[in-house]
């Protein structure tokens, strides 16, 4: 079977090369599954394939077995890639982007813009001079209006930086050449595809006998995705959230399986010694806060070395971290990621409109290899001993995707290239579950390997509905 998709990333998770005949890849459709000029298929079950592997990988360590084979179904894949698309909530479709996040003509270019959270929609008007009259009727209507003969006006570099000084979100649309002489993407192409360290001298720990505690402290998708698929795998998620932040109940709907959802205020005396407390007891720490922001509690990943040596700290980013470019510090979420690397010009439509790839890929893809790289970062502890840090950015899976995967050469179908392909139809990978949040119908997951989970253990709850302690 045809290994090149996915054996460049289980090398750079550091697995051992020969586990990777344990993969089956069952193919589907290839112009029905997740169809673009990039090949966005290959990165969606190249994540999936090796998050399964470290999944199996981790789950013969505890059995003390053999490593059990590995599925990788495009059709569950492609389902699970685009889960947010397929939610309903008692019949109802999940609520997408907002008005305002959008690409935007300039003077010159394309402006993309993210808009969905109220303090981020509040400081783009702010900057544009506009007041927020839309009331999700006309108002909203005219209000859209308004801020497109704004931008049209102005350079999309310009409305870029001053955004970002006043805590908002857009990003100037760039082709991949640009984007690659620009010092970000530059800085960004020379970080590996994981980061992996180790921080001290702790000497080996088992793996948790009935799966990690896990704090969860990520928002949007690509760090809660990655909780809910080690939730899958038997892992104790408990998501923190700040009682000061918006969350959306239709994300943390989509998201939320398996976990709990509590909030603390990490500002206050009472919620530090509750997380500390927490702390004391977990096994793996997931932050996807802008680089630096949790510093000020205490919770970079040395300082949480010395309090909880053993530890593993994954981290995730948008554009590269602190030190790693001069935008490697900014906020940005996956749409953002695609508007500034070139993708929204390779996908861009005849009419030279920017596109946008069929599934938030780099949210999707990201947070299965963050969840691959927890796994085998806590194998490596039981093997090696030490505090583990794992370091993901959106913007190099965004360089993964346009300059290092390619299509498999050679045979893929039963059949060879060309099929004939068995079809792909996303509601044979659809269930329903009712839950506190009311009946979902929602993706299955596309993690699986012989012997392991088919399925959460339980819904989402409502965010921030649960104490702050492990099960």
């Amino acid at each position: 079977m045809e290994q090149r998709s996915w054996a460049r990333m289980w090398a750079a998770l550091g697995g051992e090369p020969a586990l990777l005949e344990r993969v089956r890849l069952h193919p589907r459709d290839p112009a029905t599954v997740l169809p673009a000029r990039l090949p966005v298929r290959e990165l969606a079950r190249s994540t999936v394939a090796v998050c399964a592997l470290a999944a199996a990988e981790a789950a013969a360590l505890r059995s003390g077995g053999g490593v059990p084979a590995v599925r990788v179904d495009d059709g569950a894949v492609a389902t699970a890639f685009t889960s947010e698309r397929h939610l309903r909530i008692d019949g109802r479709p999940a609520g997408t982007f907002a008005p305002l996040s959008r690409f935007w003509r300039t003077d010159g270019g394309w402006l993309r813009t993210h808009a969905n959270y109220p303090h981020h929609r509040a400081r783009l008007l702010s900057v544009l001079g506009l007041s927020d009259g839309g009331d999700g009727n006309g108002g909203e209507e005219a209000l859209v209006e308004a801020v497109a003969a704004e931008l049209a006006g102005r350079r999309a570099e310009d409305v870029e930086e001053a955004v970002y000084a006043a805590g908002g979100l857009a990003v100037a649309v760039r082709t991949p050449r640009r984007w690659a002489a620009h010092p970000q993407g530059a800085a960004v192409a020379r970080l590996p595809l994981v980061g992996r360290e180790r921080l001290d001298e702790t000497p080996p720990l088992p793996l948790p006998p009935t799966g990690p505690r896990v704090l969860d402290l990520t928002r949007v998708i690509a760090g809660p995705v990655a909780g809910r698929t080690l939730a899958l795998l038997g892992a104790d998620v408990l998501r923190i959230d700040s009682p000061n932040l918006p969350e959306s109940v239709d994300a943390h709907a989509d998201t939320g399986f398996g976990k709990r959802s509590a909030l603390l205020d990490l500002a206050s005396r009472s919620g530090r010694r509750t997380f500390e407390e927490l702390l004391s007891a977990a096994h793996v720490v997931i932050t996807g806060y802008r680089p630096g922001a949790l510093d000020r509690f205490g919770l970079s990943a040395r300082e949480l070395a010395v309090r909880r040596p053993g530890l593993v700290v994954a981290e995730l980013n948008a554009w590269g971290g602190a030190g790693n470019g001069p935008w490697g510090d900014r906020r940005g979420f996956d749409s953002l990621v695609q508007a500034a690397s070139g993708i929204a010009v390779i996908e861009a439509g005849e009419d030279g409109r920017p596109g946008a790839l069929p599934a938030q890929a780099l949210d999707h893809g990201t947070g299965h290899l963050l969840a691959a790289a927890v796994l085998r970062s806590l194998v490596e502890r039981h093997r090696d001993g030490g505090t583990r840090r794992v370091r993901l950015t959106l913007a190099r899976t965004a360089h993964w995707l346009v300059h290092e995967s390619a299509a498999p050469e050679g045979s893929e179908g039963p059949e060879g290239r060309g099929g004939p392909w068995e079809p792909y139809d996303p509601a044979d990978w659809l269930t329903e579950t009712d839950g506190p949040l009311g009946r979902l119908r929602h993706a299955v997951p596309p993690v699986s390997y012989e012997g392991g989970p088919e399925g959460w253990s339980r819904p989402p709850g409502r965010p921030g509905g649960d104490e702050p302690v492990w099960r």
